[in-house]
């Protein structure tokens, strides 16, 4: 499983300070943690990992108002879009060309099949965002709820959940009220969501462009500055997703969204204790669904299974709206898919699918659990739906290797074809400014170029040192046959007690490269007593390595 997403958080509509009245009992909104009666640490924190993604800042940080102008004319939203679009028309030819290639020599249905996934990438490119699906894909999901901002215009749609629907209603005021700052900085974050919810990086560039609006209009304002935030960490520019939040938070300290932000740039940094501090702060002034989610992640990080469960199950307790409900589910689903409880993550799936049945991690959490619980069928299936509508690096290479251990006649070809739609979506994203290396380093490693895999798993632990980019530096320094480098990396991938069974599978692989065949024997019993579905090929090969081992006891 992919490290777990944070940045579809339902937010509060209003981050001005707000006081709350805690009650007893129950958790209920306003009610921090602490006040709960949930910690059972006595009060000390620990980080975690998150997966927040980021850009670059520009200009080095400075205090608010140093933002720098230009962008779009404020007085043409819908323009800029359209400049957007035809700017970007010569490089989808090029990228959909590169894409069809792919498919050279293949059977008719695989053609079909890439040129499907082609034009939903083309068409997120070219600025049409939501694709494919009509009535379907209509709605954005949970995700939408994540757009709203404090002070700035929320038309009804963008408040249901159709994020298409907003972000045209919102252009749509804007050409009537040009200097409605609030607005500029909604749109900036709903252009955010629309990229990370659709797989559709050419909104980055746009959302950059609103949001800078919205600071030339009143520099310095929170919302914007937190929207950068998020802008940045959807990039994978940590430190820029940290200053941008610090910036916003000097100015409101109770924005939800920088508050967020900030925990999730921390610990993607490796800043472990200050993320748990964060965390804390964030509890204390602004508990809700946001905060919660990532407080119980950044305890199953530490090894804290227990705490991360009870702080969900309060959470989803007191979760109202289907965005809540949907997102506190899937939670809880992948919580316990990494402890190898499938049949409950199945019911936290269903729960989850049941409030907004197009929440595309459930539907991936779902298909992912089925496989591991022995529906390849239904997995296959699934995962066939997810990335018809948002082909990411994650469920395409889960979709690949399920094709692969099928086996049948044609799965090794279109295995491989959804492990070359990889590479396309990290050409887009680099395109749209983000920073892919983590994504190519996981992919390549087992499907790709190799030695582009060590390349990249190098450049990002030169701007992070997360236990999942050591996990990616680990794996890539052993398939290109360097163990005795890798092992310490795979050993500190693992040294905060996450319970991740793809760690422990490879550092055992990696233990027994390095003739450790002891620790070797240990860590891969520990990966499928754990999870013994965690992947479809990697689980077949701990089991293989294994059996060998204790054959040479």
């Amino acid at each position: 499983m992919p490290p777990r997403t944070t940045d579809s958080t339902p937010e509060r509509r209003d981050d001005r300070p707000q006081p709350t009245e805690p009650e007893g009992g129950a958790l209920t909104e306003g009610e921090s943690l602490s006040e709960a009666g949930s910690r059972t640490d006595g009060g000390s924190r620990t980080g975690g990992e998150s997966r927040a993604e980021a850009e670059t800042v520009e200009g080095g940080g400075s205090g608010a108002g140093s933002e720098p102008h230009g962008g779009i004319d404020p007085t043409d939203a819908d323009a800029a879009d359209a400049a957007d679009a035809d700017a970007d028309a010569s490089d989808v030819d090029r990228r959909v060309a590169a894409m069809r290639r792919a498919a050279d020599g293949g059977r008719r249905w695989r053609a079909a099949h890439l040129a499907g996934c082609a034009a939903l990438l083309a068409v997120a490119l070219t600025g049409g965002a939501v694709a494919f699906g009509g009535a379907g894909d209509g709605g954005a999901g949970v995700g939408a709820q994540a757009v709203s901002a404090a002070g700035a215009l929320l038309p009804g749609d963008l408040a249901r959940g159709d994020l298409a629907a907003g972000i045209t209603s919102l252009q749509r005021h804007l050409r009537a009220q040009p200097r409605d700052h609030g607005s500029w900085a909604t749109l900036g974050v709903a252009y955010v969501e629309q990229a990370r919810t659709n797989g559709d990086p050419s909104r980055y560039p746009q959302a950059e462009r609103a949001l800078r609006r919205s600071l030339s209009l009143k520099p310095g304002n929170d919302q914007a500055l937190a929207g950068r935030a998020a802008l940045a960490a959807a990039r994978h520019d940590f430190p820029g997703a940290l200053e941008y939040a610090d910036r916003a938070l000097r100015q409101n300290p109770y924005n939800e969204r920088a508050l967020c932000t900030r925990i999730d740039a921390l610990v993607e940094l490796g800043r472990y204790d200050d993320a748990a501090e964060a965390a804390d702060t964030a509890d204390d002034r602004r508990p809700g669904v946001p905060v919660f989610t990532r407080y119980a992640y950044v305890r199953e990080l530490r090894g804290d299974v227990r705490t991360a469960r009870e702080v969900l199950e309060r959470a989803l307790g007191s979760a109202h709206t289907p965005a809540d409900i949907a997102y506190v589910a899937t939670a809880l689903g992948q919580l316990a898919w990494n402890q190898g409880e499938y049949r409950t993550a199945l019911d936290h799936y269903a729960r989850a699918l049941a409030a907004d049945d197009g929440y595309l991690p459930a539907l991936e959490g779902r298909a992912r659990a089925q496989a591991a619980n022995g529906d390849r069928a239904a997995a296959v299936k699934g995962l066939e739906q997810v990335v018809a509508r948002s082909p990411l690096p994650g469920p395409l290479v889960a979709l690949g290797e399920l094709y692969e251990d099928r086996g049948a006649d044609g799965d090794r070809a279109k295995a491989g074809d959804q492990y070359a739609l990889v590479d396309a979506w990290t050409s887009l994203a680099r395109a749209g400014g983000v920073n892919a290396d983590l994504d190519t380093a996981m992919a390549a490693a087992d499907h790709g170029d190799k030695k582009a895999a060590l390349r990249a798993a190098r450049a990002e632990w030169e701007r992070r040192h997360s236990v999942h980019t050591a996990d990616a530096l680990a794996w890539a320094l052993h398939v290109n046959g360097r163990d005795a480098e890798a092992l310490p990396y795979a050993r500190r991938a693992t040294a905060t007690g996450y319970r991740n069974a793809a760690f422990l599978y490879h550092r055992g692989i990696i233990e027994r490269a390095a003739g450790d065949e002891r620790a070797a024997r240990d860590h891969l019993k520990a990966a499928l007593d754990l999870n013994p579905g965690f992947s479809p090929l990697g689980a077949r090969e701990a089991r293989t390595a294994l059996k060998d081992l204790e054959g040479n006891r």
